[in-house]
């Protein structure tokens, strides 16, 4: 494009625009870009050290419990959610998420229901502000009996 410009000798200003087969146009700039990139040491590794099935009492049984102990490297999460799927961890059957306190160590026991016997597929997420980090396993859930 041209244009009169504001000199006094009135020739033209030009700006290079070009055309573009796919029916756009690109335009040129020169210049400087400056930004500043933070890094945090984030969630770096999360393990299932333990699963444990709760003993209950007949008139309790309405669900079977799961104790899963997780520890974790890095920084320390804030929440913590759990997905429940089938045995090939494709279709979810339940997903539970809570904020937890973890002050000094990560190490932390999260209890959930089952339904019912049977096998699953559990995926366990820590995450903080910055960064998550999931372990699985595959448990199969008896009445009465540990994983």
């Amino acid at each position: 494009t041209t244009g009169p410009s504001s000199d006094s000798d009135s020739s033209p200003t030009v700006e290079s625009v070009e055309d573009n087969p796919d029916g756009g146009c690109h335009i040129y700039r020169n210049g400087y870009y400056g930004s500043s990139i933070d890094v945090v040491e984030g969630i770096l590794e999360v393990n299932i050290i333990q699963m444990t099935s709760i003993q209950m009492t007949e008139s309790q049984a309405e669900n079977s419990l799961v104790d899963f102990v997780v520890t974790c490297q890095g920084s320390l999460p804030t929440d913590v959610c759990t997905v429940v799927s089938d045995p090939t961890c494709q279709v979810s059957k339940s997903m539970v998420c809570d904020p937890i306190v973890v002050t000094d160590e990560c190490l932390l026991t999260i209890r959930r229901a089952f339904e019912e016997p049977g096998t699953y597929c559990i995926n366990i997420t820590l995450g903080d502000d910055t960064s998550q980090a999931l372990a699985s396993a595959l448990i199969s859930v008896n009445a009465g009996e540990s994983p």
